[in-house]
């Protein structure tokens, strides 16, 4: 087998070659046509390799995920919009954005959980930067491509002065979604 990437030096580390290219060769099965095992954009989204020595250049596979993603998306839009109509699929992504507002609407610091006693977790001055850019997409047709949620990165904090990093990746990854849609 050829691999499907740059690799690092034998002395850094990188995606472990054996999992990414299993993984792309699954994403190219589903991508041509085979339904038996499907594959989404979340899907590929939550994906994770192991880091090894020697291993892929992390950035390549990284933005090969990232265009991965999107023709998932894509292809989906397309089906549902073939199937169901567009405004059927302006509809749900309208249904998927409004299950962020609730926490959109929370106050600056309260939007998500607090991490626990003595756990890291993200700067909420961050996130709540980040939501409110997300509100002024939806309320004010400001721009907000999906990357710049996708690669956003938080301040660390301790405890109760940080929120979890759970509920904010989750939240992250649904907002991910719905700009993902409209693109």
């Amino acid at each position: 087998m050829t691999q499907m990437f740059r690799t690092v030096g034998r002395l850094q580390t990188g995606y472990d070659p054996d999992q990414v290219d299993t993984f792309f060769e699954h994403a190219r099965r589903v991508y041509d046509g085979d339904r038996t095992e499907p594959m989404t954009g979340r899907d590929v989204r939550q994906t994770a390799f192991d880091l090894v020595r020697g291993g892929y250049v992390t950035s390549a596979v990284d933005g090969a995920m990232d265009r991965l993603e999107r023709a998932l998306v894509a292809r989906q839009r397309t089906e549902f919009v073939a199937t169901h109509g567009q405004q059927a699929w302006m509809e749900h992504l309208a249904t998927q954005a409004r299950s962020l507002y609730p926490r959109l609407t929370r106050p600056d610091g309260e939007r998500f959980a607090p991490a626990r006693r003595g756990e890291q977790g993200y700067d909420p001055d961050d996130v709540d930067d980040l939501c409110h850019r997300l509100v002024d997409y939806f309320d004010n047709g400001q721009t907000l491509a999906s990357d710049e949620v996708r690669h956003a990165t938080f301040g660390r904090r301790s405890g109760r002065h940080a929120y979890a990093e759970a509920s904010v990746d989750a939240f992250c990854d649904r907002a991910v979604e719905v700009l993902l849609g409209v693109e």
